[in-house]
């Protein structure tokens, strides 16, 4: 993994970055979208990307469920930090249609720490447990069996593995099912969009990651809002 253990650098040139290069948004607009060693083009991907994790940063303390003192501070630090690692898996699966196996362990040891911290916050610490253990379960069960049942020619084991981790993130089944759907919905909905522009063949192959990672999103922030307009719409 050595685009985790070294610093980064210039796509182009190769050169190491000095800590002025990488600056999120700032050093791209003061570098006039240019290397500064090359003097060539840096794609504006990166601030897109840099700006999505702020929004994501602002979205997430203004919709934090809990004022954030005391536990709730290392809670939130955990979570801007797995938000973080999580956009960086989404933005990996795409260009290269790879799941970092140590990136999802990493997150995954965050995930339990943050789990175990919800844990013993709740006010039924058991219930907790075992809606997370089935969660978990739900999450990466399920593309645990599609891998084995098409060999993994649907999905990857990098899937599965993040299903584990999104399934211990959701923490309760119903959240889970719900990422899922979402993630099937946007998918589907991509597909089509990129076949009907000629983007996109039948039997081309797309990164369900990021899919699955823009369900946890919405779900974390407008999970429990969209489980309550289900629920209304039968009762």
């Amino acid at each position: 993994m050595k685009w985790v253990n070294e610093r980064s650098e210039c796509t182009n040139c190769h050169h190491k970055l000095a800590a002025l290069d990488l600056i999120p948004i700032f050093s791209w607009l003061w570098l006039k979208g240019r290397c500064r060693y090359c003097k060539r083009s840096i794609s504006i991907q990166y601030p897109i990307v840099e700006l999505s994790v702020t929004v994501l940063f602002l979205i997430s303390y203004y919709l934090w469920p809990e004022a954030i003192s005391g536990w709730q501070i290392l809670l939130f630090s955990i979570w801007l930090i797995l938000t973080t690692g999580l956009t960086a898996l989404a933005l990996y699966d795409l260009r290269y249609m790879i799941l970092p196996t140590k990136l999802i362990y990493a997150l995954s040891t965050l995930a339990v720490i943050s789990t175990l911290i919800n844990i013993a916050l709740a006010n039924n610490p058991k219930i907790s447990l075992i809606n997370a253990l089935i969660s978990t379960l739900i999450g990466g069960g399920l593309f645990y069996i599609l891998y084995m049942v098409s060999k993994g020619k649907w999905i990857g084991g990098g899937d599965v593995r993040l299903g584990f981790l999104l399934g211990l993130l959701a923490a309760t089944p119903a959240r889970t099912f719900l990422i899922i759907f979402i993630a099937s919905l946007i998918g589907a909905a991509v597909s089509i969009v990129l076949m009907s522009t000629k983007h996109l063949k039948r039997k081309s192959l797309i990164p369900f990651g990021p899919f699955l990672i823009a369900g946890l999103f919405i779900v974390q922030f407008w999970g429990q809002q969209i489980i309550n307009w289900y629920k209304g719409l039968f009762l």
